[in-house]
C-alpha cells in the first residue's frame, strides 16, 4: 500500500508540525480540529515560520508555497474518507482519542492505517476501539516536530507486520528516524525522561536548589539543550501531567506518583509558555522566575 493522502486530526503544536513535515515531503494533507478557526490559526503560524526560513535563505518562496498548498482544512471527518493514513494528535486522554477513532473507523477506507501520536497511552487500548487493530499503530513524534528527528513506532498487540512496514516507510520518507518500541506505558523515551523528571521534582521540593539553578545545572552539567523545567514549559505542563498520570495508573508504582506542585499549576491553568505561566512567568515577554513556586 502506498501512502499519498494523510489526514492529521488535531491542529495543535504537534498536529500542525506533523502536517508541515508531511506536506514538505510531498504528501497531500488534510488538517482537522474541532473548530475551523483553530486550523486556520495553525496554518497562519506555519506560514509565518516558513516565511522566516525564506527570509533567512533556508527555503525558497516556491518551496514555501508548495508546502502550504498541499495542506487543506478538513471541516468534517468525512473529508478524510479517502485518506491512506490518519494520524491523531488530540488531547492526551484515552476517552477523547477512542472517540475520534470510533468515528473515523466508520468513515475511512478499510485499508487506511490509523496512527496515534500519544506520548504514553498504550496503543492496544486505543486500537481496541476500532475494527482495524491490525492496521493501528503508534507514531510518537517529538517536539518541535520539524526539528526533532526521532519518531517512536509503537506496535500494538495486534498490529500487523505490514502496517509496521508501511509506517516505517512513511517515517523515513519525511526525513525522520523511526525506532520500533514495545507497547508499554510511556514507551521508551518518555518513560526514561519522566523517571529523570520525577527525581528533579523531588530535588526542587526538598529545596536542594531553585528551579532556575536546577535548569542551569542540568544544561551545563549534563549537556541538555534545555533545563527540565524549561522543557516542561515548552511542551506544556498539562501534557507532562497526563503522561505521568498514565504511568502511575498503569504501573501502580509509587515512583510515578504525580507531583503535587505540578498538579496545582495545571489546575490553576498555568500550563507553560502557551498560557503565559508555568514553572516560569512569560507574561512580560521574558522568562522570569516565579517566587510562588520556588522552595
Amino acid at each position: 500500500m502506498e501512502i499519498r493522502k494523510i489526514m492529521v486530526v488535531g491542529a495543535g503544536f504537534m498536529g500542525s508540525g506533523i502536517a508541515q513535515v508531511s506536506a514538505a515531503s510531498g504528501y497531500e494533507v488534510l488538517l482537522w480540529d474541532i473548530k475551523r478557526e483553530y486550523v486556520q490559526a495553525a496554518l497562519d503560524k506555519m506560514d509565518k515560520a516558513l516565511a522566516d526560513r525564506v527570509a533567512k535563505g533556508k527555503m525558497s518562496d516556491g518551496d514555501k508555497a508548495a508546502i502550504m498548498g498541499r495542506i487543506t482544512i478538513a471541516d468534517d471527518f468525512a473529508d478524510g474518507a479517502d485518506a491512506d493514513l490518519v494520524i491523531e494528535a488530540v488531547l492526551e486522554d484515552l476517552t477523547v482519542k477512542t472517540d475520534v477513532f470510533k468515528k473515523l473507523d466508520d468513515i475511512c477506507k478499510p485499508e487506511t492505517v490509523f496512527a496515534s501520536n500519544t506520548s504514553a497511552i498504550p496503543i492496544t487500548s486505543i486500537a481496541n476501539a476500532t475494527n482495524r487493530e491490525d492496521r493501528f499503530i503508534g507514531t510518537h513524534f517529538f517536539s518541535p516536530v520539524p526539528v526533532m528527528k526521532l519518531v517512536e513506532i509503537v506496535r500494538g498487540l495486534k498490529t500487523s507486520a505490514q502496517t509496521c512496514e508501511i509506517t516505517k516507510n512513511y517515517i523515513e520518507s519525511i526525513g525522520k528516524v523511526g525506532v520500533m518500541v514495545k507497547d508499554t506505558p510511556g514507551f521508551l523515551v518518555n518513560r526514561v525522561m519522566h523517571a529523570f523528571r520525577q527525581e528533579i521534582l523531588a530535588c526542587m521540593e526538598e529545596g536542594v536548589a531553585t528551579i532556575e539553578d536546577i535548569d542551569t545545572a542540568v544544561k551545563l552539567g549534563l549537556g541538555h539543550p534545555m533545563g527540565p523545567f524549561e522543557l516542561n514549559d515548552f511542551a506544556g505542563l498539562d501534557i507532562g501531567a497526563a503522561t505521568i498520570q498514565t504511568l502511575y495508573e498503569n504501573f501502580k508504582d509509587p515512583k510515578w506518583r504525580p507531583n503535587l506542585t505540578m498538579r496545582k499549576l495545571v489546575a490553576a491553568g498555568d500550563l507553560g509558555r502557551k498560557a503565559g505561566k508555568g514553572w516560569y512567568d512569560y507574561t512580560s515577554g521574558v522568562k522570569t522566575p516565579r517566587a510562588d513556586v520556588n522552595f
